[in-house]
């Protein structure tokens, strides 16, 4: 369970120990998180922007007034998000993009000290920590903008003195002490999501049984251990690749299918995919720019793109 507990309360409750500056922020963000969100965190190129629309007035008032008068063109998430909490929990979690959970305590202070100082909360040479977080939250500036009356009805929200939509009492009498399995997925149904052996979380212990039939002449599988294009698909969820391409469908880039059906039967193929997967690139696929995969060793690189271009299937 500590593997997953590892977000961050409003009220600072599973915040980590640690500390980043300004400076090193930049230096993490460039490497890490430029290639999506811009070198100063405006780019609108594939996400929206993470800073504009707040002035030196809204961090005084912890109102953002362009979210009254509608005078920016669009929301940016300083403008939005009104606890630092919020922030550093979904950095820490989700970010990068492609190497989700990857960042450190203190590097994550630092991209968000970063980011502050780009919305013009804290200064040039501010240092963020878990003992000065809490002053930080006193300058966000949509702290003030945050609603808690959110009850079914006007004036039922819990935020705002309302009473519960619901009544209920908790009944912890008679509990037992002994856990039996009383039922189980039938045999007919244990494949109608896929093969549970490729559906692996990433944290924790590695679980799944084989529940599709293991291609003619694939070892492995018949072995009951993944098949190799099981092996590909995991590696490429780990190294987070699926979150921007599917097998057989289009999310953010091409879908692999069609990746190999581009480059079947060229010359080089392989060695240009490699080059692209480790330096990014734009142009190919449309103007949505595909971000450098440093985190990825070459020989995963290589093997992620011979299973790309091989045809690319789940299982």
């Amino acid at each position: 369970m500590k593997a997953w507990d590892i977000d961050v309360r409003p009220d600072f409750v599973g915040l980590p120990k640690g500390s980043g500056s300004v400076d090193d922020g930049a230096d993490i963000f460039e490497n890490k998180c430029a290639s999506c969100h811009g070198s100063f965190g405006e780019s609108n190129e594939v996400f929206t922007p993470l800073v504009g629309g707040t002035t030196k007035e809204d961090v005084q008032t912890g109102r953002v007034k362009a979210l009254v008068t509608g005078s920016f063109p669009q929301r940016t998430t300083f403008m939005k998000v009104p606890t630092i909490s919020t922030l550093f929990d979904y950095i820490q979690r989700a970010m990068p993009w492609t190497a989700p959970k990857s960042l450190k305590p203190d590097e994550v202070y630092a991209v968000l000290a970063y980011l502050l100082n780009l919305a013009e909360v804290v200064p040039a040479d501010f240092v963020l920590s878990d003992q000065n977080i809490r002053d930080v939250q006193n300058l966000m500036p949509n702290r003030n903008g945050m609603s808690t009356d959110h009850g079914m009805w006007p004036g039922r929200g819990m935020g705002n003195g309302g009473k519960p939509d619901v009544k209920n009492v908790a009944c912890m009498k008679d509990c037992k002490t002994e856990v039996k399995l009383t039922s189980s997925l039938p045999e007919y149904a244990q494949d109608a999501h896929g093969n549970l052996a490729d559906q692996n979380r990433l944290v924790g212990g590695v679980r799944g049984k084989q529940t599709v039939a293991p291609a003619e002449g694939d070892e492995k599988a018949i072995a009951g251990q993944p098949s190799t294009n099981a092996i590909a698909t995991a590696l490429a969820t780990e190294k987070g690749c699926m979150a921007c391409h599917g097998v057989a469908n289009k999310i953010v880039g091409p879908s692999y299918q069609d990746v190999a059906a581009k480059y079947k039967g060229q010359d080089g193929a392989e060695a240009r995919l490699v080059a692209k997967v480790k330096s990014g690139g734009q142009g190919v696929w449309g103007a949505i720019p595909m971000p450098a995969q440093s985190h990825v060793k070459d020989e995963e690189i290589s093997k992620l793109v011979q299973w790309i271009l091989s045809g690319a299937k789940a299982q």
